[in-house]
């Protein structure tokens, strides 16, 4: 990517929209002003209301900013302080014009139009209005739709339906008055609050989702954009910065004092990158789960203006970028630690886990439809493309675990050294766990959860299954052969509550070595073997899209004899998931928000194709090139292009 394609853009006329009430509108600038700010001023004798009003502070050339392209340039600062960075500052209309009206400044929504972005000047409400308008807008999340136009339909929702659109609405977060995204959980019950009131971006993904399916797409803008501007932050711990294009795991919106201002404050986001969490693990999945998340806005909403945007490109480009570099492995497949996506404690996932390569592979088919054609994308997408040939050859050859597979490694040669070996990994047949001997049923198979050099996690991983299933990195045969799996074994699988994100747990000796003896990973609860009401949404997309629709429609049912009157628990325990989770917040956001995806997508099957990608007919050609040629045909000395100087 050339450096074109990494500048932000400037928003010249009324406002920095794109950090405060509206980032949707574009522009033609090439740079951005960090200090283009939103004031939102809470004064001690007046009542707190956040209503934006919109100032241009000029740029200077010391804040532009530039990002570093695939091959580009590099940052220009990458000291930016994050408080200062994305802030939101409302005035009252006397701070601006020097007379004290008793007005404020209003952003109307009929003003803006997202798809030309074009934006009018501020209206002037009198003070009496403003409480009627903050009202209003509170009942609207999105589209200028008020939530009482829902009422029309109500009286055909189910009731737990319908308590599972109001909490999730209750859980939305704003920043500057738009709403930005939902918090993780909104238990009454717990006083540790931990981390549970930031805005996760994988626990985003339902809830997004689900706004996206409702026809509400600006929460889901917002976040996009937001979170975009998150993205270029400096991220450092113990003096060292990972790679560019790294997107947050988290972020919170913070109210800070006023700088110069006792009696002012502003609002804030304030993002988490792994500094923050426990153990300290970036997340991985984020900047994946982002592109996937766009396409999906695109393909919804008809609104391509945000995917074509020039900073958006280039986090896409970011992104790509960061998964595509260069390394010491001879895999295509991503390596990384433990507890670097959904899985975020230590569970023996380090390495090349699946859930990460599949959501790899759907970020890469997505991010081939987003990226513009030009120039200097060109050895992007060549990259690109050589590495979904790579990928999804290697999954579907070493990752798949059936009956005849399993006696095929059962039966492997080892120490084998030779180009045209059989057991390339030098897997030795011991691996083999004796309850997969047993647990294998004779039709279906599934998809390993991690391979590397003389290893094989042969615990089923829902998760990865699930999403290979939805982007197409396994096969169509898989992917049934992975539901009948889940018919076969739905007592493991199921059993009381949908559904279990691995099997089966580690226990005794192996649990202490592999988890050190996590207190919260014990035995069939959380991520070990623990049931999780949120993977209900991606089971269902799989499921629809193999036109199984009556698998997950039967998984729902189950969950909705419990979940509503055990208020929405994050996950649960046991073996037969019997048990509300021994640390598990209720009213979490994401089991009410999968729980909803999946009502309405067995409700309009249609809709899941704004998450499912299909097999590519060139890649299915390549895949069987590869398949028929001679390891050591392409042995020797790479043709360089460039030269280098020693």
């Amino acid at each position: 990517m050339g450096t074109a394609e990494g500048v932000l853009q400037v928003f010249s006329g009324v406002a920095p929209r794109n950090l405060c009430s509206d980032p949707s509108s574009n522009a033609l600038g090439l740079a951005y002003s960090f200090n283009s700010r939103l004031i939102s001023t809470k004064r001690s004798a007046s009542k707190k209301i956040k209503i934006p009003v919109y100032a241009s502070i000029p740029l200077s050339n010391s804040e532009a900013y530039g990002v570093q392209g695939f091959g580009g340039s590099s940052y220009k600062d990458r000291s930016i302080d994050r408080l200062k960075f994305s802030s939101c500052r409302c005035q009252r209309a006397e701070s601006v014009g020097g007379t004290n009206t008793g007005s404020w400044f209003v952003d109307s929504a009929d003003d803006l139009n997202p798809l030309n972005t074009l934006v009018n000047g501020p209206h002037v409400l009198n003070f009496d209005d403003v409480k009627q308008l903050k009202e209003e807008k509170t009942d609207s999340i999105s589209n200028g739709a008020p939530r009482a136009s829902s009422t029309i339909h109500r009286a055909n929702v189910d009731p737990i339906e319908e308590e599972a659109w109001d909490l999730l609405r209750d859980s939305v977060v704003y920043y500057c008055g738009t709403p930005i995204g939902t918090i993780a959980a909104n238990d009454p019950t717990s006083s540790n609050v931990l981390n549970y009131d930031q805005v996760f971006i994988r626990d985003f993904i339902p809830s997004g989702i689900a706004f996206l399916l409702k026809g509400e797409y600006d929460i889901v803008r917002n976040f996009i954009l937001h979170t975009l501007q998150l993205q270029s932050w400096e991220k450092t711990m113990d003096c060292h910065s990972p790679g560019q294009g790294l997107m947050p795991a988290s972020f919170k919106v913070r109210t800070v004092p006023l700088d110069g201002d006792d009696s002012a404050t502003e609002e804030v986001l304030d993002p988490d990158f792994g500094e923050a969490a426990i153990g300290r693990v970036a997340p991985v999945d984020s900047g994946l789960w982002w592109i996937i998340l766009l396409r999906a806005y695109g393909k919804i909403s008809g609104d391509l203006s945000v995917q074509e945007r020039i900073d958006v490109q280039t986090g896409i480009k970011m992104i790509l970028k960061l998964c595509l570099a260069d390394g010491f492995d001879m895999f295509p497949t991503l390596l990384v630690t433990d507890g670097s996506c959904m899985i975020d404690r230590r569970m023996g996932i380090h390495g090349h886990p699946l859930e990460i390569q599949a959501l790899f592979y759907s970020a890469l088919m997505s991010a081939r439809e987003m990226l513009a054609p030009e120039d200097g994308s060109a050895d992007l997408i060549r990259a690109l493309n050589n590495r979904l040939v790579a990928l999804s050859f290697h999954i579907r050859e070493y990752y798949w675990i059936d009956l005849r597979k399993l006696n095929e490694i059962y039966r492997y040669k080892t120490e084998e050294y030779s180009y045209d070996a059989v057991n390339k990994f030098n897997i030795y047949p011991d691996q083999i766990p004796p309850w997969l001997v047993e647990w294998i049923p004779n039709r279906g198979g599934y998809l390993i959860g991690n391979l590397q050099p003389a290893h094989m996690d042969f615990r089923f991983f829902s998760l990865g299954n699930f999403w290979s299933i939805v982007s197409g990195l396994a096969t169509v045969d898989q992917s049934h052969a992975i539901l009948d799996l889940i018919e076969a074994k739905w007592a493991d699988l199921v059993a009381d509550m949908p559904f279990k994100i691995s099997y089966p747990a580690l226990e005794g000796q192996e649990w202490q070595i592999i988890t050190g003896s996590d207190p919260k990973n014990t035995p069939w609860s959380y991520h070990n073997a623990g049931s999780w009401p949120t993977l209900l949404w991606q089971l269902t997309v799989a499921c629809i899209k193999m036109n199984r629709a009556d698998i997950a429609a039967k998984a729902v049912q189950i969950a909705e004899r419990r979940i509503s009157r055990e208020r929405w628990p994050e996950y649960y325990d046991t073996r037969r998931s019997r048990f509300i989770g021994k640390q598990a917040r209720l009213f979490q956001t994401w089991s009410i928000a999968g729980y909803l995806v999946a009502k309405l997508l067995l409700a309009d099957p249609g809709a899941a194709r704004i998450l499912i990608t299909d097999e590519d007919p060139e890649l299915v050609n390549a895949f069987s090139c590869m398949l028929g040629a001679n390891p050591r045909r392409k042995r020797g000395r790479k043709n360089l292009k460039q030269s280098y100087i020693v």
